[in-house]
């Protein structure tokens, strides 16, 4: 994001206030008599509207408007705060960010269709319509309000017209023009602002009130509010409020949309503090550096081995912090799928309670933006399909309300997000029949457990009965899958029939660095992420000679396939006469990989493949070692894959 560009901070900022509206109604939902929560709201409404119209986003402000209008009268007590008005302010959410990011045209039915049903959920008492200008029968005013603008406030993207017509909801009288300090012609500058204003305001408007009006110009501007006596008159009166709305109308119809904002990341100051320090010792190293190296003859092999070293911790803590600076909690991904749940709540016509812990966990923000998609999907389901409806669960002796929970937790390198609800759980049996109705394993075969449960990502599968808006055609869960392995992940289930289901991500906390060991095949060099290395061992003599009758390693009573991988990668290079077999295992699932050499553990960075070379299912990347050669990262999602077809392979010719 470019700190030129006022537009796209003010989009930045806009959609996370949004968000933030977003979360406060759908507390204000569960708790409707909560003041904070009312008053919540309506400060975020009226900052949206008022930074919108600042920065010439008018047709935001003026369909922002009539929401606070709506909960200004719950906040002063004139309406009740319902679950019909929270549903409407939540879908006027969705207009106005679709308002801020102009990507689209403007949906003007559908505007009026929730500017209807706010309406109606707030009442017919005129709670919407800007309140006609007052009158000398109206209420005595008991305050006179004098300001004056900084002269840079249009500059800055204020519309004065914009605050009158604040003023005047609140019942701004006799609103009159202070010309005492207008330049001559010759000294006038055309873009300043040089008027000040009185006005008289009614009893019932507080300073907090007209502080909320001028928020965003408070600091620049002079203002005083002086208490009347019961008598009170201003001469010149100026109609400025009666044309504001056809200004601001003309304002936005002129306006161009801007450029998206570019992708950004907040970063805390004390890492980027932290950050320059690191560089700052870098460039000193440097300079040690090119001293020794400017010295002419026998170079001091002890002070070149100190700034090497120097330089070695340096890079070290610099690559650390760096990757620091791409963390972000997932607890901003988190808050996205309570509106989601509050939806499909509505749709379903079920009970269900969305609940959410480890939020200040860290991941890499690659890894957040990629676990959207395959969220939704999980959560969708476990609405749709593992949740019952409320007369279900009570028959069955449960609380009527499902309940659906998202953890994060970190382990090592990596993080566990889990995806669990109460619900019915999975039916082993209509899995395994539905997957053999499908061909996709033998009717005599032998599965696990985890085996079966796997089968629900499988393209195309789907237990439902009947297609729905929500699921059923068996599309989705196998794009979890695939997203996942493409972030180098994978995915483990437990469920237990009537009590629910629990599905975890295992991913890695960053996609740029990761730590790998280096093993050698034939003459290659290549990778395997430590996080799924379990052990090393030597490949028994008895299976060094190779051929492919039996794959299978006795590991302490337990049979783990392995994959030769000279085979996989057809190497005639000699062969070692000790190979050995590195162990690598995600959840139940475990293989072996038999390779020449280990060449021990070293973090690399992840380099993409060439667009020729990405359909190589066995390598997820490449990484240059320090001697300048490259080295292939092997996918080790890929390789289990493998190793469980072998098994299935396997476990059908021993039926046979």
């Amino acid at each position: 994001m470019s700190g030129s560009d006022p537009i796209a901070a003010f989009r930045v900022e806009a959609f996370e206030l949004l968000d933030q509206i977003e979360n406060d109604l759908l507390d204000l939902g569960q708790d409707l008599g909560n003041r904070a929560l009312v008053d919540a709201v309506f400060r975020g409404l009226h900052t949206l509207k008022g930074s919108g119209s600042m920065f010439g986003f008018d047709a935001l402000a003026s369909f922002t408007h009539h929401c606070e209008t709506a909960f200004d009268r719950v906040r002063k007590g004139q309406a009740r705060a319902t679950s019909a008005l929270v549903d409407v302010i939540l879908s006027a959410r969705d207009q106005m960010r679709a308002l801020v990011d102009e990507t689209h045209a403007q949906d003007l039915e559908a505007q009026a269709a929730i500017l209807a049903a706010l309406e109606a959920a707030v009442g017919d008492q005129g709670a919407l319509e800007v309140a006609p200008a007052p009158t000398a029968a109206e209420p005595e005013a008991s305050a006179r309000l004098t300001f004056r603008l900084a002269p840079s406030a249009m500059a800055n993207g204020t519309n004065p017209l914009n605050l009158f017509s604040e003023l005047r909801d609140l019942g701004a009288t006799q609103i009159s023009a202070d010309l005492s300090r207008l330049p001559t012609l010759d000294q006038l500058v055309p873009g300043e602002c040089h008027i000040g204003w009185t006005m008289l305001l009614p009893a019932s408007v507080t300073r907090d009130d007209i502080e909320d009006v001028f928020m965003f110009v408070m600091d620049d501007m002079e203002m005083t509010l002086e208490e009347l006596e019961p008598a009170s008159a201003a001469s010149e009166i100026i109609p400025v409020a009666e044309t504001g709305t056809a200004a601001a109308s003309n304002t936005s119809q002129a306006r161009t949309p801007s450029a998206p904002a570019a992708e950004s990341v907040r970063v805390p100051a004390e890492r980027l503090d932290e950050l320059m320090n690191r560089v700052g010792e870098l460039v000193i190293a440097q300079s040690r550096l090119a001293q020794i190296a400017s010295q002419g003859g026998t170079i001091n092999e002890i002070a070149l081995r100190a700034v090497s070293e120097d330089i070695e911790r340096l890079s070290s803590e610099l690559r650390d912090t760096t990757m620091v600076l791409r963390m972000m909690q997932v607890g901003g991904l988190f808050g996205r799928f309570r509106r989601l749940v509050h939806d499909l709540a509505q749709e379903t016509g079920k009970s269900i309670e969305f609940s959410t812990e480890g939020e200040t966990t860290e991941v890499d923000k690659t890894v957040i933006e990629r676990l959207a998609d395959p969220m939704v999907h999980l959560i969708r389901n476990s609405c749709d399909h593992g949740l019952e409806t409320a007369e279900q669960r009570i028959a069955h002796g449960k609380a009527g309300t499902g309940q659906i929970m998202v953890t994060a937790t970190q382990t090592g390198g990596e993080v566990i997000i889990t995806v669990a609800d109460d619900g019915r759980g999975i039916n082993r049996d209509a899995v395994r029949a539905k997957a053999e109705a499908q061909g996709l394993i033998a009717p005599d075969a032998v599965l696990s457990d985890q085996d079966v449960l796997q089968l629900i990502f499988h393209p195309g599968f789907s237990t439902a009965a009947q297609v729905t808006n929500l699921s059923g055609r068996g599309v989705g869960m196998d794009v979890v899958k695939k997203t996942i392995e493409g972030l180098r992940g994978t995915i483990r289930m437990t469920s237990v029939e009537g009590q629910g289901t629990r599905i975890m991500l295992h991913l890695p906390l960053t996609l740029a660095i990761v730590e790998c060991m280096l093993v050698r095949v034939g003459n290659g060099c290549y990778a395997i992420p430590l996080s799924a290395v379990e052990e090393c061992l030597e490949l028994p003599a008895s299976e060094a000679a190779g051929g492919k009758s039996r794959s299978f390693l006795d590991v302490r009573g337990e049979l783990i396939p392995f994959l030769r991988m000279r085979e996989a990668f057809a190497t005639e290079w000699p062969a070692e006469l000790h190979q050995k077999i590195v162990i690598v295992g995600a959840g139940d699932t475990r293989v072996g990989l038999v390779i020449d050499q280990i060449i021990g553990n070293a973090q690399t960075v992840i380099k993409p493949l060439s667009r020729f070379h990405a359909g190589l299912g066995t390598f997820s990347g490449a990484t240059i070692l320090g001697d300048g050669t490259v080295a292939l990262i092997l996918d080790v999602g890929n390789l289990l894959a493998s190793a469980q077809r072998q098994s299935a392979t396997r476990a059908v010719g021993e039926a046979a």
